[in-house]
């Protein structure tokens, strides 16, 4: 008579199955070197781009000033261009002499005093600059105006308050919380960490998935024992951890190298860190299931999670400023809920009825994809 296996018997093999399949993993990533590629060399080459490479802070923006009138009002008021950190400012007599510049954009706007403003200011009429900018970069031209105003306004005011006039009834005083100097650093490389963990669970899932049908030891795995839940828990158990050790890693550089300031607390980081990787770690694992193919897997994975992430999450762009359809797409973007609980993180602290809902919608997301990736890696022979 056939003695069937205790249920402790049974527990004891798929806890050595699955053991055995973590370990397997382990392995795998410690012996190819695009796994270390991707999640170590390419998450610092991106915190580097974001952290030094780019910005958003418009600072040092080359103009012209003409003074039409020479006086000691309007050398007075030059001075005022020339000692803002926001222009680096070239000092002429006629605009015809930054014309050329302009269109080359050797400068990115020509502020012009004209002969009239000391006659205008004297009069106690409103004074005027003349703002000419280059209008083929929207936001550059922007800034240009914007602050060419700003700088006449705190002139005129500095010499209200000197007493040379009465002083102005309203004064309005601006203050910029959790990022009191608006370094675009201070939010640009927290979520650059969302775009390396996209890469890190999404990308590295997919391809080494799909390197295993390609190479026919997925289905070798699927003759086996192993169940379906075995088999995608022990594949995606070392990436989690591998994602996670990423994110640690780019952290470390944000608060110690790039002075990123850290107000909230390692719990948080990591739970929203660790259910954002539920959601990546699925799509690669649907992709790869779907595809069995590292090139195709590659290229959907690059399409489906890094282009939106990078461009449908908020982390550059506006996401209210875009179409209603565009903004409709977003809310299954789930890089849209982790960047900006991550600048929180970084920048304001614990706000956790922010973060319950960014991962309850991670984990809803996470649970379709994984779904959707169980029924496509059927336990046979495909």
């Amino acid at each position: 008579m056939t003695e069937h296996p205790s249920h402790t018997e049974r527990r004891s093999a798929r806890i050595r199955r699955f053991a055995a399949l973590v370990r397997k993993e382990s392995y795998q990533i410690v012996r190819d070197p695009s796994s270390i590629l991707i999640a170590f060399v390419l998450p610092l080459i991106l915190l580097f781009l974001f952290g030094y490479g780019v910005s958003l802070d418009t600072t040092q923006t080359r103009i012209g000033l003409v003074i039409e009138q020479e006086a000691p009002l309007t050398r007075d008021l030059a001075a005022g261009f020339q000692a803002s950190r926001y222009f680096k400012v070239t000092v002429g007599r006629d605009r015809r002499e930054f014309e050329d510049d302009l269109v080359l954009g050797r400068v990115r706007g020509i502020v012009v005093i004209p002969t009239g403003f000391m006659a205008d200011y004297a009069a106690g009429r409103h004074p005027s600059l003349q703002v000419l900018v280059d209008g083929s970069d929207p936001n550059t031209a922007n800034f240009v105006q914007n602050y060419a105003q700003a700088t006449l306004a705190n002139w005129t005011r500095q010499r209200l308050s000197d007493g040379a006039g009465r002083p102005p009834a309203i004064t309005a005083e601006q203050r910029f919380w959790f990022n009191p100097e608006l370094t675009s650093r201070n939010f640009l490389v927290p979520g650059s960490i969302a775009i390396v963990m996209t890469l890190v669970g999404t990308l590295l899932t997919s391809l080494v998935v799909a390197r295993e049908w390609e190479r026919g030891t997925m289905e070798a795995m699927m003759a086996t024992p192993v169940s379906a839940a075995e088999l995608l828990a022990g594949k995606l158990l070392p990436y989690f951890l591998l994602g996670l050790t990423s994110m640690t890693l780019c952290v470390l550089l944000a608060v110690f190298l790039f002075g990123v300031p850290f107000r909230g607390s390692v719990a948080a980081l990591y739970a929203l860190s660790a259910t954002f990787l539920m959601p990546a770690l699925g799509q690669g694992l649907l992709i790869s299931a779907a595809t069995k193919n590292q090139f195709l897997a590659s290229q959907l994975a690059l399409i489906s999670a890094f282009l939106p992430a990078f461009l449908l999450s908020g982390f550059l762009f506006e996401i209210n400023s875009m179409p209603t359809v565009i903004q409709w797409i977003t809310l299954i973007v789930p890089a849209r809920y982790l960047i900006p609980s991550l600048q929180t993180v970084f920048l304001a602290g614990d706000i956790w009825p922010m973060f319950t809902r960014a991962i309850a919608v991670m984990l809803l997301i996470g649970g379709v994809f994984f779904a959707l990736a169980a029924r496509s890696t059927r336990k046979r022979i495909a």
